[in-house]
């Protein structure tokens, strides 16, 4: 479900780009234009985050840890990334309340699924 999620959201930030990318005719890089960079960035910075946390919670998941702890950890990877996304955007890539909470919840969610993935290795060969 997260994975599917952050998916749709990497779609809708590539037409972002794709948008301004032809309305400037600009195939690499980007323009002056305060929208255009936050655009390309909302969707480099999901790239930069997505996959490590998705894919540390599957891990998570086949190492037997708890459901209830991937279902909260995953929500808040998910509503973090999509937060980001949204101030990015809005904020123009300034400061923008839901850039700022994004940003901590997506921190929150790799350092817990972290945790959880130590704790679990530690169980198992400790």
């Amino acid at each position: 479900m997260f994975a599917a999620v952050i998916g749709i959201l990497l779609l809708v930030l590539s037409a972002q780009v794709v948008k301004f990318r032809l309305k400037y005719k600009k195939g690499l890089g980007v323009t002056d234009d305060r929208d255009f960079e936050a655009a390309v960035r909302a969707h480099a910075n999901l790239v930069e985050y997505a996959p490590l946390g998705l894919l540390m919670l599957a891990i998570a998941e086949l190492n037997g840890v708890s459901s209830t702890l991937i279902y909260w950890t995953g929500m808040a990877l998910v509503v973090g990334r999509i937060l980001h996304a949204f101030g990015m955007i809005n904020g123009r890539g300034g400061t923008h309340w839901a850039r700022m909470i994004g940003i901590l919840l997506t921190w929150l969610a790799i350092l817990v699924t972290a945790l959880l993935l130590l704790w679990n290795v530690w169980q198992v060969y400790g």
